[in-house]
């Protein structure tokens, strides 16, 4: 007997090490932020520059004021944040509606997010009209609902509400159509979300704490009056995630990491509750799993939630004044006031949209756009109309924008960007004297926000002997005009004659070949 265990024993430890020798030669980065840094940013996301997602879920159903009704409608007169005039808002129309908080919770929401009439097919399509080189779905929010067929909760789009797995099926149908598939992860807001100290609510009731999130105390969460400052001066406003939050966060991840294999993925902010050894083990997990899978990928993160370099940082509802020598990334909603549906939505103009991208791609950005699908899974018409303008002026303009690159400036103009978390409203619409440059190998492109009153576009910057380009121009075009333009170059401007009509309803891309 003894002669059999032993060699039983020599062979099983002579596997373990194989087994471990093995994985070794497959990790290419470690849970370090040095090694981590050495992760590159892939060409197809330099050369895609948009991308929409969309903020799906059960917080679809009220359609009520924004997509933190699930947060604001627990705010009573127990809450530490009653005097929150949203809040009270809310608060109140979900009692009226719903009925009491003990009785109609967020849980109650789910059942009716039916989304019956969802699909993938003609989202995917309409993503693909739009222009977008990279889309998906927000995969969880703050809520904790999982958008996809979870092994890990039972709390998932493929139990309950839809009972179809959304992540799934889009990640189908956008790959079927050329484009990468994104996730975005909001999961660490819900540390502190819901109140699981009310015992006036649900959301105390320990039946749903894998909904609602672990038992905190009152007061835990405190959104603060000025968040950007808050994350800078890393002002702690919420407690850190215990250790079981901080697993069940990184599992989640690497779950739709393991199903889905993302191009991208992508971060809300206050990562900074989840410890740094999590955060780091996440890009760890995802870099070395697209590396063996030779797969391209992209993560992003806001603030200081990686350490730079590590990943693409991204902006929310901001942009940045000057160009910057790093690819970066900014998330805004084709609705000035909610990320999700709304009954009473206030979308941007396409022109402003338009004017956006442009401006961001100048200053070597892309842009993650949001759309507000209703909950039935409908795309209301007004986001349609928009994103297939969009997808229009692409179809004529896109060599400006896909695989550009930057030019020694990003542009002129008199419109001056207030930069900052949550700054776009401050922000005013662009102008004819804005133009913002893209380049294409030997090719420049000038991209003017507005069509000129005069008979005559003067761009200053590409004055005779300028700083900035010391080729000779030898023909200039208007995309979307079949004739070559007059123009000559003096010492206050290069002066380009227009056509008698505008051609188009948004930005104006003339095309400049020099030698």
């Amino acid at each position: 007997m003894r002669l059999l265990i032993i060699p039983f024993l020599i062979c099983l430890f002579s596997c373990n090490t194989k087994t471990v020798a093995k994985k070794e030669t497959n990790i290419t980065y470690e849970a370090n932020w040095e090694s981590l840094k050495q992760h590159k940013t892939p060409d197809w996301f330099l050369d895609a520059k948009f991308g929409i997602y969309c903020h799906w879920g059960p917080y679809s159903v009220p359609e009520f004021e924004n997509e933190w009704y699930s947060h604001w409608m627990y705010v009573d007169k127990n809450n530490p944040e009653a005097n929150n005039k949203t809040g009270q808002k809310i608060n109140k129309h979900h009692i009226e509606t719903y009925g009491a908080l003990d009785t109609f919770g967020y849980k109650d929401f789910i059942p009716m997010f039916t989304a019956e009439k969802f699909n993938a097919a003609e989202w995917a399509q309409l993503f693909k009209d739009a222009g977008a080189k990279f889309a998906g779905p927000v995969s969880e929010h703050a809520d904790g609902f999982a958008m996809w067929d979870s092994d890990l909760t039972r709390w998932n789009a493929k139990n309950m509400g839809p009972k179809r797995d959304i992540m799934g099926e889009l990640s189908t149908e956008i790959r079927k159509r050329d484009m990468k598939f994104i996730a975005t992860f909001h999961r660490q807001w819900l540390f502190g979300w819901f109140p699981t100290w009310d015992e006036n609510t649900d959301a105390a009731n320990p039946e749903y704490a894998d909904l609602y999130g672990p038992k905190l105390k009152k007061g835990d969460f405190v959104y603060p009056k000025n968040p950007h400052k808050a994350n800078f001066n890393n002002d702690k406003y919420y407690p850190l995630a215990n250790k079981a939050f901080n697993d069940e966060w990184l599992s989640r991840l690497k779950e739709i990491v393991d199903k889905y294999n993302p191009d991208m993925v992508w971060f809300d902010n206050k990562m900074d509750i989840i410890s740094e050894a999590h955060r780091k083990e996440f890009l760890e997990y995802y870099y070395n799993h697209a590396e063996n899978r030779k797969q391209d990928v992209v993560s992003t993160y806001k603030f200081f939630d990686f350490e730079e370099g590590t990943a693409v940082l991204d902006l929310e509802r901001s942009r940045m004044k000057e160009k910057k020598t790093f690819p970066w990334l900014t998330d805004d909603s084709i609705d000035w006031k909610s990320w999700s549906h709304i009954s009473n939505p206030q979308y941007k103009t396409t022109n402003r949209l338009i004017d956006f991208l442009v401006d961001v791609v100048s200053k070597n950005g892309s842009v993650l756009l949001n759309i507000t699908p209703k909950a039935n899974g409908e795309i209301p018409e007004g986001v349609k109309t928009r994103l297939l303008e969009m997808g229009a002026w692409l179809k004529l303009n896109g060599e400006a924008i896909y695989g550009s690159r930057t030019f020694k400036v990003y542009g002129e103009g008199d419109t001056t960007i207030t930069e900052g978390h949550l700054s776009e409203n401050k922000n005013a619409d662009n102008t004819a004297k804005d133009i913002r440059f893209t380049t294409k190998g030997d090719i420049l492109y000038a991209t003017v926000l507005d069509w000129p009153e005069d008979e005559v576009l003067n761009i200053y910057t590409l004055k005779k002997d300028n700083a900035y380009f010391n080729k000779t121009i030898t023909s200039i075009s208007l995309l979307g005009y079949h004739k070559k333009l007059n123009f000559n170059v003096d010492n206050e401007a290069l002066k380009i004659e227009l056509p008698n009509k505008k051609t188009g309803n948004y930005a104006f891309v003339f095309k400049i070949l020099a030698e």
